[in-house]
């Protein structure tokens, strides 16, 4: 293969890999401090797409994102509040339950309120243009979900090390027992997580939808499926790895429809489970320098 085309797919990955990371980040910060993984999280999702969907023929595409972004947020909340706040201190699997009902009736009520139906949402023709620079070509979607995932991730890291609220987010996904002995507030520190989980998931939506120009009831399911795989190869221990897991993820995913016969290409994403299930065999603690025991 040429160096052409391996650098148009090394880009095609860091893309897709941005997005993948933005989502892992948003799951593993709840679970990071709650010990829960929040299964209503691709909703978030599928809230941000619908919003766009009304709003962007009224007031254009990127104001409807950014109200998306805020929608994203607010349901966020509203999950901590109606799903995972009454059942603090239950045994784990009902709270997962209880977000898996949230999940399902979110999407009842889109269906039965707007459409069973996939509904298109028009992006800008520029978005799908290719930068030639040379004998290379970028895909601009890419680049622009790459710089905007990064900027989204160095923000919310100077967040986390420069505020004292960020400290105490970091603080409590070390160990949230210490930091509420420390005097922090435990309610105060799961409502930031949330609104920080929502914002991530936003901004994730808006770049997904880019690429699919489309929302449907159920959109948020591959979502929450590949974040969860992203955030199982990074490790549950640390945010870092979730990024890293989202970018690994994305890579694997990559470079198996790029190089796999054409006959295997619709088996990638079977694939790509192999490959991720091959790579915790060997480490089950995926990238995060914590063992499986610790963070249980």
């Amino acid at each position: 293969m040429s160096a052409e085309y391996l650098t148009q797919q090394f880009v095609n990955a860091l893309g897709l890999g941005a997005i993948y990371a933005l989502l892992a980040l948003g799951l593993a910060i709840v679970f990071n401090v709650l010990g829960l993984l929040n299964f209503a999280y691709g909703e978030l999702i599928t809230v941000t797409g619908y919003t766009m969907f009304f709003l962007a023929p009224v007031m254009g595409l990127w104001p409807s994102a950014v109200v998306g972004m805020g929608s994203a947020i607010i349901l966020s909340l509203i999950i901590q509040l109606v799903a995972f706040r009454p059942l603090r201190g239950a045994p784990a699997h009902v709270v997962i339950f209880a977000s898996f009902a949230v999940s399902i009736l979110i999407q009842a009520l889109i269906r039965n309120v707007i459409s069973p139906r996939p509904k298109g949402i028009a992006v800008p023709s520029w978005l799908d243009n290719v930068w030639v620079v040379g004998s290379f070509h970028f895909p601009v979607l890419s680049i622009i979900t790459f710089v905007v995932a990064m900027v989204a991730m160095i923000g919310l890291t100077a967040f986390l090390g420069r505020t004292k609220q960020g400290l105490a987010i970091r603080a409590a996904a070390e160990d949230f027992s210490i930091t509420r002995l420390m005097g922090v507030s435990a309610d105060r520190m799961v409502v930031l997580a949330f609104a920080l989980s929502g914002l991530l998931a936003g901004i994730a939506g808006i770049l997904w939808i880019a690429r699919t120009g489309s929302v449907a009831p159920s959109m948020g399911f591959n979502p929450l499926l590949q974040s969860f795989i992203a955030v199982v190869l990074g490790g549950f221990g640390s945010l870092r790895a979730a990024i890293a897991g989202g970018f690994a993820l994305a890579f694997i995913e990559v470079s198996l429809q790029s190089f796999l016969p054409n006959d295997l290409v619709p088996f990638t994403a079977a694939l790509t489970l192999v490959v991720v299930v091959a790579v915790l065999y060997f480490r089950p603690q995926g990238f995060s320098k914590l063992t499986p025991e610790r963070v249980a």
